[in-house]
C-alpha cells in the first residue's frame, strides 16, 4: 500500500476518478455520520468535536456550521506552513458539516446505555472506516490532517508528537468552553489510528504512475526529438 504525495491537479490527472470520487464522498459523508453519532451517544465526543460543541455554545450556528468554520479558518494555517489543499481538502471542509447536521436532525439521543454504548462504538469504527475511505481516494488531506503534516514538516518533531499535542490542545480549549468529553473520546484516541491502518491498504486506490518522459538520444536537442516525432 503506497499513498502518492501528489499536487492537486496531478491528482485529479492520476486516474481512476470513476472510482476515487464516489469514494471520497461516501468518506466524508460516513464521517459525518459517525461523528454525529458519537454526539448523540453522549459519551464524550471526538477531541476536535469537543473544540467545536464548546464552541457552539456561544455563537448562533449548528455543530456542522462550527465544524466548517473551524475547518476554512485551520486552512489559513496552511499558507505559512505552505500546504496546498486538493478536491479532498475542499470538500472535507465543506461536506462532514453538512452530514453531520443531517444525521443530528433525525438521529436522537438514546436513553438506555446499552443502545449509547453501541451508538459510540458504531461512531468510532464508521469514523475509522470513513478515514480509511477518503484518504484512500488520494485526493487530498483534510484540513486537521494537513495542519498537523504541515507542522511536522516545518519543525521537524515527530507526526505522533505533533497530532497528540494537537488534540490535547483542542481537547482543553474545548472543555473550558463547556464541550464534553468522555470515555468516547479516549476509545477515539487510542483506536482511530489502528482501525484506519488496517482498513486502508484494501481502500487504497492504485493511480496510474506517471508518464515516463521521452526517450532522447545523447547529443540530441529534445524539443527537435519531440517535434519531429509528431
Amino acid at each position: 500500500m503506497l499513498l502518492a504525495d501528489l499536487g492537486p491537479l496531478a491528482q485529479l490527472r492520476a486516474g481512476r476518478l470513476g472510482r476515487r470520487l464516489p469514494q471520497l464522498y461516501v468518506g466524508l459523508w460516513l464521517y459525518g455520520v459517525s461523528l454525529a453519532m458519537m454526539v448523540r451517544a453522549d459519551l464524550g465526543a471526538a477531541p476536535w468535536d469537543v473544540l467545536h460543541l464548546g464552541i457552539a455554545r456561544y455563537v448562533p450556528l449548528s455543530l456542522g456550521e462550527v465544524l466548517i468554520v473551524v475547518s476554512l479558518l485551520v486552512l489559513l494555517l496552511w499558507i505559512p506552513l505552505r500546504e496546498v489543499p486538493g478536491l479532498g481538502t475542499i470538500s472535507n471542509a465543506l461536506v462532514i458539516g453538512v452530514a453531520t447536521d443531517a444525521t443530528l436532525s433525525v438521529l436522537e439521543r438514546p436513553d438506555e446505555m446499552w443502545l449509547r454504548i453501541t451508538l459510540m462504538l458504531v461512531g468510532v469504527l464508521g469514523n475509522g472506516a470513513a478515514t480509511a475511505f477518503y484518504i484512500g481516494a488520494q485526493l487530498g488531506r483534510g484540513p486537521r490532517d494537513g495542519l498537523m503534516t504541515g507542522l511536522h514538516r516545518r519543525t521537524g518533531v515527530s507526526l505522533r508528537v505533533v497530532r497528540t499535542g494537537l488534540e490535547v490542545t483542542v481537547v482543553a480549549i474545548g472543555l473550558v468552553l463547556g464541550g464534553v468529553a468522555g470515555i468516547g473520546t479516549v476509545l477515539y484516541a487510542l483506536s482511530i489510528g489502528p482501525v484506519t491502518q488496517a482498513l486502508l491498504p484494501a481502500l487504497t486506490v492504485r493511480l496510474r504512475p506517471p508518464a515516463a518522459p521521452p526517450l532522447v538520444e545523447p547529443g540530441v536537442d529534445p524539443a527537435s526529438a519531440t517535434a519531429s516525432s509528431r
